[in-house]
C-alpha cells in the first residue's frame, strides 16, 4: 500500500514537470488565428470567423516552439508578427473589449511563409503607390499642354490677324507702285532733254554737294527749253522692309523736288509729283554692296513733248 502511494505521488510529479507554469492569477484566454493586419502596438486577428483586436506591451512575450513535443522555445522580436502569420496568443481581454496579449506563439514554418507573402505585397504596394504618383503628375502634364495649347491657338489667331493686316498693306503698296508706273509710262510721248542721277547713302535722304552741283546744271537746261515738265522718281535698296523702302524713296525724291525749287528756282508746276518707287525696278542686283549702292537713287529727268519739239 506504501509503495503504491509512493508511485502515484512519483506520476503526479512528473505530470507537473510536463505542464507549463502561468503566473497565479492568470486568464486562461486564448485566441487563435491569423494576423489580418498590424499598426504599432495594435493587431487585428482573424479567430473562428471574427476579428480580434489585440493589444501588445513591454510584457508581451513572443516565442516559437520547436524541438520535441515543443519543450524547446525560442524567444523572438515582435518585428515578426507580420499580417498572413498564424498565431496563438494567451492573455486577457480588457475593460475596452480587446485582448490583452502576455504570450503569442508562433510557429517558424508559417513565419516563413508569411515573410515570402509579404516581401512579394509590399513592392507591389511600392509600385502602387509610384504609379499613382506618375498619374498625378501625367494629369498635371495634361493640364498644362491643354493650357499650352490654348495659349498657342490665341496666338494663331493673333498671327493670322497680323498676316491678314499684312496683306492688305501689301496690297495697297502694289498698287500705289502700280499707279506710279502707270503715270511715268504716260510720259512716254516725251522726249528726254536732259536727266541726272542722284545717289544716296544707307538710309540717307540728305543730298552731296556733288550732286547739288548736278542738279543745278540740269534745272539750268531745264529753263532753257519751252514747255519742259520734271519727271523725278525716288528708289531705294532691298536692305530692310519694303514698306520702310518706298518711305524712303518718297523723302529721296522729295529732298530732290525740294531743292529744285528752293535753290533752282524751277516752278512747282513744271514738277510732275514725284513718284516713290521703292526697291523695284533696280538699277543693279542687290545682293552685292556695289548693286545697292546703285540702286540708292534718285532719276531726274528733263522731257519736253514731242509734239512741241516738232
Amino acid at each position: 500500500m506504501k509503495s503504491r502511494r509512493i508511485t502515484i505521488i512519483a506520476g503526479l510529479a512528473a505530470l507537473c514537470l510536463l505542464t507549463p507554469s502561468r503566473p497565479v492569477g492568470a486568464s486562461n484566454d486564448e485566441v487563435k488565428g491569423m494576423i489580418m493586419a498590424r499598426a504599432g502596438e495594435t493587431m487585428i486577428v482573424s479567430s473562428s470567423g471574427e476579428r480580434r483586436t489585440v493589444v501588445l506591451n513591454a510584457n508581451t512575450r513572443v516565442k516559437d516552439d520547436k524541438g520535441l513535443f515543443g519543450l524547446e522555445k525560442q524567444e523572438m522580436a515582435d518585428t515578426v508578427l507580420i499580417p498572413g502569420l498564424k498565431v496563438r496568443i494567451d492573455g486577457s481581454a480588457d475593460g475596452q473589449g480587446r485582448f490583452v496579449a502576455e504570450t503569442i506563439t508562433v510557429d517558424g514554418d508559417d513565419l516563413e511563409t508569411s515573410q515570402m507573402v509579404e516581401a512579394g505585397l509590399h513592392p507591389t504596394a511600392e509600385q502602387v503607390a509610384t504609379n499613382v504618383v506618375a498619374i498625378e503628375n501625367n494629369k498635371r502634364g495634361i493640364t498644362a499642354n491643354q493650357q499650352n495649347i490654348s495659349t498657342n491657338q490665341q496666338n494663331i489667331g493673333a498671327n493670322k490677324q497680323a498676316i491678314a493686316g499684312h496683306s492688305q498693306q501689301i496690297e495697297q503698296n502694289i498698287k500705289d507702285i502700280q499707279e506710279n508706273s502707270d503715270r511715268f509710262e504716260r510720259l512716254d510721248d516725251y522726249d528726254v532733254k536732259g536727266e541726272a542721277t542722284v545717289k544716296f547713302k544707307v538710309a540717307s535722304s540728305a543730298l552731296s554737294e556733288e550732286d547739288k552741283e548736278e542738279l543745278k546744271k540740269l534745272a539750268q537746261t531745264a529753263m532753257g527749253l519751252n514747255g519742259y515738265i520734271v519727271e523725278v522718281k525716288g528708289f531705294a535698296d532691298s536692305t530692310g522692309r519694303a514698306t520702310m523702302n518706298e518711305k524712303l524713296s518718297e523723302d529721296r525724291a522729295k529732298a530732290v523736288v525740294g531743292y529744285l525749287m528752293r535753290e533752282c528756282n524751277l516752278p512747282v508746276w513744271r514738277i510732275v509729283a514725284p513718284g516713290a518707287m521703292g526697291e523695284f525696278q533696280p538699277a543693279a542686283s542687290n545682293e552685292s554692296a556695289a548693286g545697292r549702292a546703285e540702286n540708292r537713287r534718285v532719276e531726274v529727268k528733263i522731257l519736253v513733248n514731242k509734239g512741241v519739239t516738232g
